[in-house]
């Protein structure tokens, strides 16, 4: 692993050090998050599975009706029963924080307080498949709305969920090893630029030390002689 291009001073060092050590907390609260996303996605997929066959069913039933009315009446019947819809909706989208990720929630609302006044035609010239179709439709509506809701929430999920893991993947795989391997390298340099001092400071006691000896040494013989000349 290729480590950081810096001086070996201890300044870097220590700052390096306090980088590592966000590095570690970061990387260990994103696999907490990481961890929390899967779970959520799995309980979501497991949630959007279940809905989504309940709503394919429900849609298969409302067409089966619909083509047996088709085959009963007479398209121009069927056409002109429903041309004018009598009940209308508005949507409402809002969201909600799930792990960090903003996610929809849809709502709605009929044009009508009687939720129950659906059918935009008269009953004597259309056939029960047709009321049992659009009531089918009726019903499944809100169902549509949740699911739809739900694989946003899913797709977002997993976009966040492969965001973090890249997160997770480079500090674990990148930038930790790169701390790692430069904290090494600065504190070996330290450790060299140390024993060169000693070393060299070693070397000047000994200097100093033999100058002393020489000097003590001129010292005694300078008395010796003068002695000697008395």
């Amino acid at each position: 692993m290729a480590r950081l291009n810096v001086n070996p001073t201890r300044m870097v060092l220590t700052s390096l050090k306090n980088r590592l050590r966000v590095a570690v907390k970061g990387h260990k609260m994103l696999k907490d998050k990481r961890d929390e996303l899967m779970k959520r996605f799995l309980e979501l997929a497991r949630v959007n599975k279940a809905l989504r066959e309940e709503v394919e069913e429900q849609i298969g039933t409302a067409y089966s009706n619909f083509v047996i009315a088709s085959a009963v009446m007479s398209s121009e019947v069927l056409e002109e029963a429903l041309m004018y819809p009598k009940q209308g909706v508005s949507i409402e989208v809002g969201k909600k924080n799930v792990m960090s990720v903003n996610v929809p929630v849809f709502d709605f609302k009929t044009t009508t307080d009687d939720t129950a006044n659906i059918y935009p035609y008269g009953f004597a010239n259309t056939s029960a498949e047709l009321d049992s179709a659009i009531e089918n439709l009726s019903n499944i509506f809100p169902q549509l709305l949740k699911l739809a809701a739900v694989e946003k929430e899913v797709q977002l999920l997993a976009a966040e969920i492969e965001k973090t893991r890249r997160r997770v993947n480079a500090l674990e795989y990148i930038m930790i090893p790169r701390f790692e391997e430069t904290i090494k390298y600065i504190q070996m340099k330290l450790d060299e630029n140390e024993r060169g001092n000693q070393v060299r400071l070693m070397k000047v006691k000994d200097m100093m030390l033999e100058e002393a000896i020489e000097e003590k040494q001129e010292l005694t013989k300078a008395a010796i002689e003068e002695y000697r000349s008395k």
